[in-house]
């Protein structure tokens, strides 16, 4: 493939429709097109709702926001006159749309066929690569390269969160806590997270959605003061706030866990269906703070999906609770 010489001016378009860490993960190709390609204006499409995630990125041009109405965003994008688009999303959809946009444009190695014989056989023919670095194959004709610098998450100043609004006793320090993800069997469960946080130095602040409040007021009393439920209580900056300021992450293979890499936290991450060969394991820079694993990696029935099932397809559960938790505390206390 012959590289494409660039004009003094060039607008490139980025897909990624979703998730919170799928988008999060596609900030490194965002930061290197805009420093790596002269007078290069950059547009990310993305779906309404996970907008927020981006509208602070300084490397950003443009956001042009997928509401479900593909001739209307197509017309949108028409009217902007693209010189490349970086397919990120890779589905039929966006697919489709690249076509109608007709101009040069390049994708990623999605692999969906050798995750599939993973989860299927267990048998792992998948390339040694994070994500990221396959992500950069869909730039690689605008000479772009990655810069090493891991993943960028930016934090209006309106939206940081002032621990001072905290209950006593989270003064000197406090554990984030992801209760939350989209699929069951991604999820610490809830047992597990209080055997964790009774063994914790320093309380805990319990992150998620609205979905997620009901199991963040289990934790929060069953914790007796010791955590603080603030599940659906904030905006995705702030919840991302309040990881900036914590002394340590805990979180299972989650979008909060892709957010604690990019802001340089120590990540603790527990494992349940999923596994870290599939690519997507935190992506931290250089000289950022330890990262920890923590799966049972001799289970037969691990992968048993690359996303998730609401739960365990054999009802035991074992990925997840045979994890021990005095090791995790023992981890997370070191800081």
């Amino acid at each position: 493939m012959n590289d494409i010489q660039p004009p003094s001016e060039q607008k490139i378009l980025i897909i990624r429709f979703s998730s919170i860490g799928d988008i999060v993960l596609t900030t490194p190709i965002i930061r290197c097109v805009k420093q790596q390609v002269p007078g290069a204006k950059v547009h990310f499409l993305v779906k309404k709702n996970n907008a927020t995630i981006l509208e602070s990125n300084p490397h950003i041009d443009k956001v042009h926001l997928f509401e479900g109405d593909s001739d209307a965003i197509i017309k949108e994008l028409k009217a902007e006159h693209f010189d490349f688009v970086a397919d990120l999303q890779k589905n039929h959809r966006s697919r489709k749309l690249v076509k109608k946009l007709g101009c040069t444009h390049e994708t990623f190695p999605k692999c969906n066929v050798k995750k599939a014989v993973l989860v299927g056989t267990k048998m792992n023919f998948l390339p040694e690569k994070h994500i990221v670095d396959r992500y950069f194959e869909a730039v690689a004709p605008l000479s772009v390269h990655n810069d090493g610098q891991g993943l960028d998450y930016f934090i209006p100043e309106e939206e940081k969160f002032d621990i001072q609004d905290l209950p006593a006793g989270f003064e000197e320090g406090y554990i984030a806590v992801a209760v939350g993800a989209k699929h069951a069997t991604k999820r610490i469960p809830v047992e597990k997270i209080i055997e964790i946080g009774n063994l914790l130095y320093k309380p805990m602040i319990l992150l998620g959605d609205r979905n997620d409040f009901g199991a963040g007021e289990e934790i929060a009393t069953q914790m007796n003061g010791k955590a603080f439920n603030a599940c659906g209580k904030y905006s995705l900056n702030t919840t991302a706030s309040i990881v900036e300021q914590s002394d340590c992450v805990l979180t299972a293979d989650t979008g909060i866990m892709h957010i604690a890499a990019a802001l340089h936290k120590p990540i603790t991450s527990l494992w349940g269906n999923t596994v870290p060969e599939l690519g997507m394991y935190p992506y931290t820079a250089p000289n950022a703070p330890e990262c920890r694993i923590f799966e049972i990696p001799y289970l037969k029935c691990r992968p048993c999906s690359k996303l998730g099932f609401d739960k365990c397809p054999l009802k035991h559960f074992k990925c997840m609770n045979l994890i021990s938790s005095y090791e995790v505390a023992d981890w997370i206390n070191q800081f």
